[in-house]
């Protein structure tokens, strides 16, 4: 959900096209597409839970946003059919890690391989021993077969390459050279030094996309900033070394700067592309619900939207005259506030995968509440 918009953009259309074609074609095929739980998102785990970006040493996003939502369909799979076949685009010469990763789980005489983690999973790459001009002379020359237009995904690689880098391949005439050495990841990636892809796309002319490449390298200068992050970590654990440097996870006053410049560039890029979301709807309730849960009501979610759009949404679901009823019944201010937020507990409760204790939420707030204001 955090995919390179351009690269975004064209899968969903290919895979509308697949979609149609097989139909028309009347071939037993369908789409379905894997997405991670809303808590597990890219921005419900760094704005909402105020995990730090990710780098070499903690990369929750591989496991999370990749690997377990296809593991989770692949498993259900298995349980409906037996079994499973996964088709890879995977080559011997892409690296030495990866032509020892094919290798090792190949069965000789065979042309399946056996999944590394799944049972009754085989793998299949068909492309395992093409070489790279060989795979751009496929996607040159011979049609799609579900008609889509393949000039579109060369002229992208094209266009991502490198500055220094020349496509230098002819593979059949001097229109269609080999321009594989792009590499598309999330555009918010803070694990690799630099993305080269989404910088040669702005040199490139898409000049739009010069602000999401700004907002991820500011991700990455400010992961490490003491001032961004709390004491302890999300389990309670002290996250300070010996030069008293805050290691834990972001503070609630970081995570509303990021939600609120993550939307402003949202709000800018849509003036360009108006169908891209930056982050959907639902992570703006996920997000919500998690800074609820750490116990923060001042500033909501809902704020920074309307400030950033120019709106005027209401926070809450209380009617006018159940507000004033509430107001009058308290003596004390305080007491108004609190049952708002134990309200706000309430209501969000049963959005999230994951369901933590209703009464928890609760005894944890009232706990709280006690503490800041002994009676």
């Amino acid at each position: 959900m955090v995919e390179n918009p351009i690269i975004e953009e064209y899968v969903t259309s290919v895979l509308h096209k697949i979609r149609q074609s097989a139909r028309e074609q009347r071939l037993p095929i369908t789409v379905r597409i894997t997405f991670p739980k809303i808590e597990d998102t890219f921005w419900s785990c760094v704005i909402g839970k105020g995990y730090p970006v990710p780098n070499n040493s903690f990369r929750f996003c591989t496991e999370k946003l990749k690997i377990k939502p296809t593991s989770d369909f692949i498993t259900r799979e298995v349980v409906s059919n037996g079994e499973v076949i996964i088709l890879i685009g995977a080559r011997l010469f892409e690296s030495q890690q990866r032509a020892r990763s094919i290798k090792r789980h190949n069965i000789k005489g065979q042309r399946l391989s056996k999944h590394p983690l799944n049972p009754n999973t085989f793998i299949y790459s068909p492309i395992k021993e093409l070489m790279l001009e060989e795979v751009w002379y496929i996607i040159n020359a011979i049609p799609s077969p579900w008609g889509f237009d393949n000039k579109i995904l060369f002229k992208i690689y094209s266009d991502a390459s490198a500055d220094d880098y020349e496509c230098p391949s002819v593979v059949t005439n001097d229109h269609h050279k080999s321009c594989g050495q792009s590499r598309f990841g999330c555009w918010t990636c803070t694990v690799v030094k630099e993305d080269k892809s989404m910088t040669a796309l702005i040199n490139s002319g898409v000049k739009w996309m010069k602000p999401l490449l700004l907002f991820r390298n500011r991700l990455v200068e400010n992961r490490n900033i003491s001032e961004n992050r709390n004491t302890t970590r999300r389990n309670g654990q002290i996250a300070i070394d010996d030069t008293g440097h805050c290691m834990g996870n972001y503070t609630i006053a970081y995570r509303i700067q990021l939600l609120r410049e993550l939307l402003t560039i949202q709000k800018e890029t849509q003036q360009h592309r108006s169908s891209i979301n930056l982050i959907t709807s639902q992570e703006l309730i996920a997000i919500q619900i998690m800074w609820y849960r750490d116990g923060y009501f001042s500033t909501t979610v809902n704020d920074i939207y309307n400030e950033v759009y120019g709106y005027d949404l209401v926070n809450d679901d209380i009617g006018l005259q159940e507000r004033i009823l509430l107001e009058k019944s308290c003596i004390n201010p305080n007491h108004y506030s609190l049952i708002q937020e134990l309200l706000a507990l309430q209501r969000n409760k049963t959005l999230l995968v994951k369901k933590h204790g209703l009464q928890n939420d609760i005894e944890t707030r009232l706990g709280v509440f006690i503490t800041e204001h002994e009676l």
